[in-house]
Order: C-alpha cells, then structure tokens, then sequence
C-alpha cells in the first residue's frame, strides 16, 4: 500500500472513532513516515518543518475568536438574536419558521460566497458572523449539519467555478497555468473561458449534494441547549449581561467602525491577524466591557478557537511528513500503470487519487502542481478531450477540500457553530460534507470527463 493512502486511513479512522484529531493527524503521519522508510529524526523534521505552515492561520483565527468574544460581551449579538426572535414570532410553528430557515441559510451562503469571490476574506467571516447567530438557530431548531454544509459549499464551490477573486488564483493562475505547462509539448492549449465550463458539471453535483442537504437529509429539527460561548462560563459576568447593558449611541457607531474596520484592515493588509487586533482594540476603547477584562475576553476567545488551530498546525505538520516520503507522487505514478486501456476506469482512479491527495495535503490550490504534470499527457494519451482534461485535474484537486477533517472547509464551519460546544467537528461538519459533496463530486466529475 501506499504511504499516502495509509496514512489518510489512518487518520480518517481514528478520527472517526472519536480520537482527537490533532492525535490522529501525528501518529498517521509518523506512521506513513515509517512505513515510507524514512527514519524516525526525518520523521519529526518534515513534521516540524511543516508546522510553521499552519501557524499563520491558527494564530489569526485566535485573534478572530478574540474579536468575537469582545462583541459578544458587548450585548450586542444576544440583542439582536433577541430581536429577531420577537420580529419574526418564532414562538409560532409552521410555514413561517421555515421561510425563516431558508433565508437565514441564503443570507450565509450569500456571505459564504462573497468570501471566495467578491471580498475575498476567506474563512475568517465565520467566527464573528455564525457564534451570534446560534441562539437564533436553536430558537429555530435548525440542525446544524446543514448550516455546515451551506457554508462549505459556499466556500468551495465559487472558486472552482467563478474567475474572480479565489476563483480567479485557482481557476487561472494555477489550474489554467500548469495546464498549458504540462501540456505544452502535446499540442495542448487551454483558453481561461473553457475552464468554468469544464467545471460546471462537477460543480452541479455539489450544488445537488447542497439541496439533498438542506431540504432532505437535515431538513428535521434539532434541539440545542441556550448555552454560553465556550470560554465564557467562567467570566465574572454572565454572558448575557451586556444585552441588559444599554449601549450608547456612541458605542453603537464604534461597534460597526469595527466591523468595518477589521473587513478593510484585513483586505489592504490582507491579514486576518491585523483586522482582528484592529477590531478588538477600539472595542476595547469603546467600554463596551470593563477595561480590566480585557485579557480574560481575549483569552477566552483563543480559547474558543483552540481546537481549530492545533489541527491546521498538526495538518500542516502531516502534510510535510507526506510530501518528504516521495511516496504522493509515486502514488500518481503507480495509479497510472494499474489502469491499463481502460478509459472509464482511467477518469475514477484519477480523480480517487486526487481524493486522497487533497485529504493528505489540505488544500486543492497545492494539488494541482503535483498532478498536472502527470494527469496531462496521461489524459490526453487515453484521448480526452481539452475540456475533459481540465475537468479531471480540476475536479480531482477539488475532490476533499470539503469533507477533510484537516481542511478549513470544515474547520471554518466548526469554528462558528461550535462555540457553545454543541458541533461536534467530525461528525456534524466532516461527514456530511464528505457525503453531500465529495460523492456527488466524485460522479458528475467522471461524468465530465466522459461527456465533455
């Protein structure tokens, strides 16, 4: 077997059973390292030497969950939960909630989209926008596996279908790019329109996979407790004393001067970390809660995102030992010498070995280098089309970004509705996207293939 593929069993494995993932991602990760045959001190250097990848990140969802918590305190969020609550009469059953439901899910996958493609902040919306909206939600008793699974389409499928914005880096910079490289010396010329028409079948299955989601497979209500964020039980005040603290007017404009603030912060410095301080700090010279709290709220919103971050540390740790084995790429390699003349067979390998790349690596944008110059001449040699080409590679790189328990398609999700510690990460966020979309993903992807 594979180092590659034994490794990402090993981890989606103990991750399923309940082990921490951070504990699955090490010891899947010494473990292929072993079985590569590379030794226990090159072992721990390629994981050491990853790690720094993932610290970015991590440190700015703390600072983002830091945010979060200080606009809590603020009364704010319980204020407008609050609101909506006696705006809409929720007390009430029937077709109301469930207009109520479908435009709450919209407004998210609205904003979901809009990070990939019209302001391009990523994941880092999740955090502030999502935590105040779970009294609301359990109001509703909307299951929450939806919601994760509205949102990780919303941050997946944009930018493997629209040029613009993450599309734009994905779609043309990398994909469209390795693409013409490999397939240079093959006559092979892509042109950047062909490449969302490529896509849109394989993003049809997601946006099926979305449907079965919301109106099928979670569609039923869920009961959740009215809990505090975590990390805010142990404050000296209540969590929802500031919604009985009347802002000032004043208060009121330096609460959306921060959100503001943070948004454009981080799109001309494009740093999540300097939009989170940015925010924080004038929340912290607004009063909106007592100076001297200061390091408990931005304690407790670390905290909070504790979880998330040692994974995207440890992910990036795995991925390094991966990629130090040799073993991803013979694994492209070797896939290719079992096909045989079988054209069919030739699209689902591909795109299986894609699945496993992309759940090994944590991102589709790194995938792509690996398997273009190998995926290209071998499509092309099986005789698909250009279209199909860039169907297969794209679709293939795409294939476990959503579904991966180390992915920030799933730990975005994660990070917003588990701040009440009522979302568990592997099976409220990592099992259904895997199902809703790598699957659909995985057929209409070799659907694409064989039609285009």
């Amino acid at each position: 077997m594979n180092a590659v593929v034994l490794a990402i069993l090993i981890m989606v494995t103990l991750s399923l059973a309940r082990v921490s993932v951070v504990f699955a991602l090490i010891v899947a990760a010494l473990v292929g390292g072993l079985y590569a045959g590379m030794p226990l001190g090159g072992i721990l250097d390629a994981f050491n030497g990853g790690l720094g990848n993932g610290a970015t990140v991590a440190i700015s969802y703390a600072v983002l969950g830091a945010f979060a918590v200080a606009l809590s305190r603020s009364g704010i969020t319980q204020a407008l939960a609050r609101r909506a609550i006696e705006r809409f009469h929720l007390e009430g059953s029937g077709q109301r909630q469930h207009r109520v439901v479908l435009a709450l899910l919209g407004c998210l996958l609205l904003a979901a989209i809009s990070s990939q493609n019209l302001i391009p902040v990523h994941i880092a919306f999740i955090p502030i926008l999502v935590p105040p909206l779970l009294a609301l939600m359990n109001r509703l008793r909307l299951d929450r596996r939806a919601v994760a699974c509205v949102i990780t389409f919303g941050i997946t499928a944009p930018y493997m279908l629209l040029p613009v914005g993450f599309g734009a880096i994905f779609l043309n910079d990398i994909l469209l790019n390795n693409l013409n490289t490999s397939g240079a010396e093959f006559g092979l010329q892509i042109e950047a329109a062909q490449v969302p028409l490529a896509m849109a079948i394989p993003i049809g299955g997601m946006a099926l996979g979305l449907l079965v989601a919301v109106f099928f497979s979670y569609r039923r209500q869920r009961t959740y407790e009215d809990r505090a964020l975590v990390g805010q039980q142990d404050s000296e005040e209540p969590a929802s004393a500031g919604a009985d603290r009347p802002l000032r007017g004043w208060q009121k404009i330096v609460l959306a001067a921060s959100l503001v603030g943070t948004l454009v912060v981080q799109l001309l410095t494009d740093s999540m970390v300097l939009g989170g301080l940015f925010g924080f700090a004038l929340l912290s010279a607004s009063g909106v809660f007592r100076w001297r709290e200061q390091d408990d709220v931005f304690t407790e919103g670390m905290r909070m995102m504790a979880q998330v971050g040692f994974i995207m540390i440890a992910a990036a740790g795995f991925a390094g030992v991966m990629q130090a084995t040799g073993s991803v790429e013979s694994l492209v390699t070797s896939s290719a010498a079992m096909i045989g003349d079988h054209k069919g067979l030739a699209a689902l390998i591909m795109l299986l070995v894609g699945l496993f790349i992309t759940m090994g690596i944590g991102s589709s944008f790194s995938t792509i280098p690996i398997i273009a110059s190998l995926y290209v001449p071998l499509a092309l040699s099986f005789g698909f089309s250009p279209l199909a080409t860039v169907a297969l590679v794209g679709t293939a790189a795409a294939l476990g970004d959503a579904g991966s328990p180390a992915s920030d398609s799933t730990l975005g999700p994660t990070a917003g509705l588990n701040a009440d510690g009522q979302h568990d990460h592997i099976w409220d966020s990592v099992v259904p996207t895997f199902l809703h979309y790598n699957v659909p993903l995985l057929i209409f992807g070799w659907v694409a293939a064989m039609v285009l």
